[in-house]
């Protein structure tokens, strides 16, 4: 039945385009907003740096981490230690190869596609080799209104890298990420795990430096807030807290 009526559908669309065009009537999408397409490739392909006959293995210390990861969760649900054991694997490796994904496979048993779901689904897991350092500035409505497109032009303009781009020494890798979390302190940077707050173009380049020279950098807002406090100073509970027993009656 479809078939037969299938001819008379598919004219449908062309007989209003032509109505359109022959009346002048604009014709709308639903859509006004062109459709952002991600820049991962979620398909493996094989590199000279990055194919299954490199050879990956957890040393002794991290093997010993990765049996204590294990043993928090029972016998038959030892894969719900997926997570943190690509994690750990990526510590020793700095990215998460295929044979990275393959070796975790093996250590808990289970099909590599199951890992290879995992490591394709969360952007934390680097497919593709980084940096010495990871620069993971937010982009994101909060960060973008305290001006994190100017720490984006900062780190461009002073590495002389783009977005998604690695330094020729390599440095530093930059990518662009979605919400870190730290919105009241934004503008953020991640420097691998470490976060850096309250950024300015100035200071960012001041980052750089420091990094470049092989300086620890120290985490946390750089604007000298301690935290996530006002600017000028703590509005509420300014005062000890009270001890126990406060306002509760004497016969109880």
């Amino acid at each position: 039945m479809f078939s037969r009526l299938w001819p008379v559908v598919s004219a449908i669309p062309t007989a209003i385009r032509g109505t359109a065009a022959t009346q002048n009537i604009k014709v709308r999408g639903i859509s006004s907003t062109k459709a952002a397409c991600s820049d991962a490739i979620f398909v493996h392909r094989n590199t000279p740096e990055n194919n299954p006959s490199i050879p990956f293995e957890l040393d002794a210390k991290n093997k010993e981490e990765a049996k204590k990861i294990i043993a928090k969760y029972p016998p038959q649900y030892k894969k719900a230690a997926m997570i943190p054991l690509l994690h750990l694997a990526q510590k020793q490796h700095g990215w998460t190869s295929i044979s990275v994904m393959n070796y975790v496979a093996k250590f808990l048993e289970v099909p590599p596609m199951r890992v290879y779901e995992v490591a394709t689904f969360y952007t934390m897991f680097n497919r593709n080799p980084v940096g010495k350092y990871l620069l993971q500035v937010c982009t994101t409505t909060p960060c973008e209104l305290c001006g994190s497109s100017k720490i984006v032009e900062a780190v461009e303009n002073y590495l002389g890298i783009k977005v998604g781009e690695t330094t020729p020494d390599k440095l530093f890798t930059l990518v662009e990420v979605e919400c870190a979390g730290a919105c009241v302190n934004a503008p953020v940077i991640s420097v691998n795990d470490d976060y850096v707050e309250d950024l300015t173009p100035e200071a960012t380049v001041k980052m750089l430096d420091d990094l470049k020279a092989g300086k620890h950098v120290t985490c946390g807002p750089v604007s000298g807030r301690n935290n996530c406090e006002p600017f000028g100073g703590p509005t509420t509970l300014t005062t000890p807290p009270p001890g126990p027993g406060f306002m509760v009656r004497d016969d109880l």
